[in-house]
């Protein structure tokens, strides 16, 4: 197969999301242009495959060039010419966060999360159990392993490593 972003052929694609748009919007891509270490050269081809009918690919080529910085790559974003909605899902690009659950999935503000095991809540005297969906989650600003969200009525911090991100 050849990956749709830099043209690289017959290697295996693998689906990647594309958040911000579409609930199901995703673009079948390489392994290496999945690496965000992976060194620019690699992304010579966006000069072309930016220009795709496809909207994810679009996008993903949009955040790519954003993400990268050197000459050739500030040219390229420079003539990307995008329609309003796509340019509008380009930017609400959601932010990296060192807040992550139990799984490694980011954590944003908002989310919900499930708590994977029984928690006792110190001063509140009860138990949260494990189940329970906390609804609409904050991220603590200088703690990535705390969160704070609502649990019967109680606004608790819980750890990171005790919850799951509800889809």
């Amino acid at each position: 197969m050849t990956c749709p972003l830099c043209t690289t052929e017959n290697t295996p694609l693998q689906s990647t999301p594309v958040p911000g748009g579409p609930a199901d919007a995703s673009v079948d891509i390489c392994a290496t242009c999945a690496d965000p270490q992976t060194p620019p050269d690699h992304f010579r081809a966006l000069a072309s495959t930016m220009w795709s009918d496809d909207p994810a690919l679009q996008v993903l080529a949009a955040r790519t060039l954003k993400r990268l910085d050197t000459d050739w790559v500030r040219d390229l974003a420079d003539q990307l010419y995008l329609d309003d909605e796509t340019q509008a899902w380009a930017d609400n690009a959601p932010q990296d966060t060192a807040h992550k659950d139990s799984n490694g999935v980011p954590l944003s503000t908002g989310d919900t999360v499930v708590l994977i095991k029984d928690l006792n809540v110190k001063g509140a005297g009860f138990t949260a159990k494990r189940g329970t969906a906390v609804h609409k989650i904050s991220l603590v600003a200088d703690n990535a392993a705390h969160i704070e969200g609502r649990v019967e009525g109680q606004r608790i911090v819980i750890l990171t490593e005790f919850v799951k991100k509800r889809g």
